[in-house]
């Protein structure tokens, strides 16, 4: 069974298209036309068009293509900052919120069409943002699930509380987790595939594969296909395999 995925997008939809590309062709090469694609997440923030990139992943599971996309946190923050003007995301640290220039969001509004100025005043941002963002939009973020577990691969967005069953396993932990999830080594089982926590390339540890390789901040936009424990990268020259480290 092979099965494709695409790391944390963050606006950049000419970087989602090319992975597409990417897949398309490895898809043909491969006889493979069937594997579902996986998006793990953080579809929206900081990039270019992030209204461009709900869209097409909308339009594209709207149409029936074999793609599934989760939520990550930064899609929460968005959904949340429209919907619950109350509510505060226990991952963000004191002092900052979804306005803040280390978050991204406000790239996001103003890509959908909130004034520069509104943006000083976090009541008439968020009155902008409920009059421009589309509910489609917040629609179909609101649906993504949290984890798609495939038996042999648990795809996430940012990881799991080890030693907790999946069932027991908190949205904000799914959506947030770093060090307690990243610096354990023990097996989960399935290989747990997420982003949330950018490097400089995807990188196989084992017991998880992080698929984040900073498209955020000028990276490049990870597409893998994994059969089982073996990984390969999708590049314009074709596969390169992801041993693990």
């Amino acid at each position: 069974m092979q099965v494709y995925a695409i790391g944390d997008i963050h606006g950049q939809l000419d970087l989602l298209q090319g992975a597409h590309d990417l897949i398309a062709r490895d898809r043909a090469a491969y006889g493979c036309a069937d594997a579902e694609i996986i998006h793990v997440g953080d579809l929206v923030d900081r990039g270019p068009d992030s209204p461009g990139v709900v869209c097409y992943l909308r339009q594209g599971v709207a149409r029936g293509e074999n793609w599934q996309v989760l939520m990550g946190n930064h899609d929460r923050l968005l959904l949340n900052f429209i919907r619950k003007p109350d509510w505060r995301d226990p991952g963000l640290r004191a002092g900052l919120d979804y306005l803040h220039p280390l978050i991204g969001g406000r790239a996001t509004l103003q890509n959908y069409g909130v004034d520069a100025a509104a943006l000083e005043d976090i009541t008439l941002a968020r009155a902008q943002a409920t009059a421009l963002v589309p509910q489609d939009d917040l629609a179909f973020i609101a649906a993504r699930p949290r984890m798609i577990d495939t038996g042999a691969h648990l795809f996430v967005h940012a990881g799991l509380r080890p030693g907790v069953p999946l069932d027991r396993q908190t949205e904000d932990d799914i959506l947030w987790i770093r060090d307690p999830f990243l610096l354990d080594s023990r097996d989960h089982g399935p290989l747990v595939v997420h982003g949330h926590t950018a490097l400089p390339q995807a990188c196989h540890y084992r017991n998880r594969l992080n698929i984040d390789s900073s498209a955020a901040y000028g990276g490049p936009l990870s597409a893998v296909v994994l059969e089982g424990r073996r990984v390969w990268l999708l590049t314009p020259q074709g596969r390169v395999e992801l041993s693990p480290l």
